[in-house]
């Protein structure tokens, strides 16, 4: 098994890159890692299963994503994704530009056929600490009934294969629970789901409910997906920093600081998005995973664990036999 990774993607690239392999190939021996980069001089020279692919160029988070990808061509994001179409790699993992990640996975990795458009599925924490699979977060802003209906096919397949969801229940997210809400994406949407026998359709999902594993697999255009991400870690963030302020009002509070901080340590530990690993971009011909931008040297070690079922629990090929046309039919 090789598993590529983006030297050049991340805030905290190369090092939390480097750190992140170093990790996983310890963990992990039998598996080689592929570091994608312009320096060779950042390659950890003490494992043995570790190897470097010199690229040229790379890619920056304020390009352009279409542009970049079609101009810099030698770069680790473009490169990282032609190795897993030629079977160089057997997955790509970057924490970069996410739109310039989903351009390359399209060009160079190329489309499941029979898939619309690949949908960006990351893990949304949950109180219970199980996860929530969502998708699409943003690869797609705009979408159609058929795509929310291939999503809720792929995620299914993710989520038992990866996530070890028996009979995943799929959610549509919504503005209300009851049939006949939201706008007509959504009502076209929930009658395709509805119909689909395969799937364990439970309805329409409001977001507040998320958290409290309403469903295993939440359906939602990109830019409502986006939007409910980014509000997520928001609010994440508000309150873990309120309640610091709060903890350090007076002695008291940091007296009853310390004697919760190890429940509080566990708790944003079941919500930290670098327990997770990085998000999947599904509907690809090969495993392609978006670490998150803020990814640390855990984050990618998680993300390479991530791959690592992706590729031995056959994902792709489960999704190519469920969704490819079948003789006569045209999904295109």
């Amino acid at each position: 098994m090789r598993i590529a990774f983006d030297a050049h993607g991340g805030d905290h690239a190369p090092v939390a890159v480097v750190e992140g392999i170093r990790l996983a190939a310890k963990e992990w021996p039998d598996v080689t890692y592929i570091l994608i980069g312009r320096d060779p001089s950042i390659l950890p020279n003490d494992l043995a299963n570790v190897i470097f692919k010199h690229v040229t160029e790379q890619i920056e988070p304020e390009d352009e994503p279409v542009k970049a990808v079609r101009r810099k061509k030698d770069s680790s994001m473009v490169v990282g994704c032609q190795m897993v179409r030629k079977g160089e790699a057997d997955a790509f993992i970057s924490g970069g530009n996410t739109g310039a990640l989903m351009a390359a996975g399209l060009f160079h990795t190329g489309r499941i056929k029979g898939v619309d458009r690949p949908a960006l599925a990351p893990i949304f924490p949950t109180l219970s600490g199980r996860g929530t699979l969502v998708l699409d977060v943003g690869a797609n802003p705009e979408a159609k009934p058929q795509h929310l209906y291939q999503y809720a096919r792929m995620g299914r397949i993710y989520a038992e294969k990866v996530l070890g969801f028996e009979a995943p229940r799929i959610g549509l997210l919504n503005i209300g629970t009851e049939e006949g809400k939201g706008t007509e994406l959504t009502k076209e949407a929930f009658s395709l789901l509805e119909k689909e026998s395969s799937l364990r359709f439970i309805g329409n999902v409001e977001a507040r409910d998320i958290l409290f594993d309403a469903c295993d697999v939440l359906v939602c255009d990109g830019f409502s997906g986006n939007i409910l991400l980014k509000n997520t870690e928001g609010v994440a963030k508000a309150i873990f920093e309120r309640l610091k302020e709060e903890f350090m009002r007076s002695l008291s509070t940091k007296i009853a600081a310390a004697i919760l901080k190890p429940g509080l340590k566990r708790f944003k530990n079941s919500m930290d998005y670098k327990e997770h690993g990085g998000a999947p971009l599904l509907g690809l011909m090969g495993p392609v995973i978006k670490a998150h931008g803020s990814s640390d040297a855990r984050a990618f070690f998680n993300a390479a664990r991530q791959a690592r079922l992706f590729i031995d629990r056959g994902v792709i090929p489960r999704i190519i036999e469920d969704l490819s046309p079948k003789k006569g039919e045209d999904n295109e």
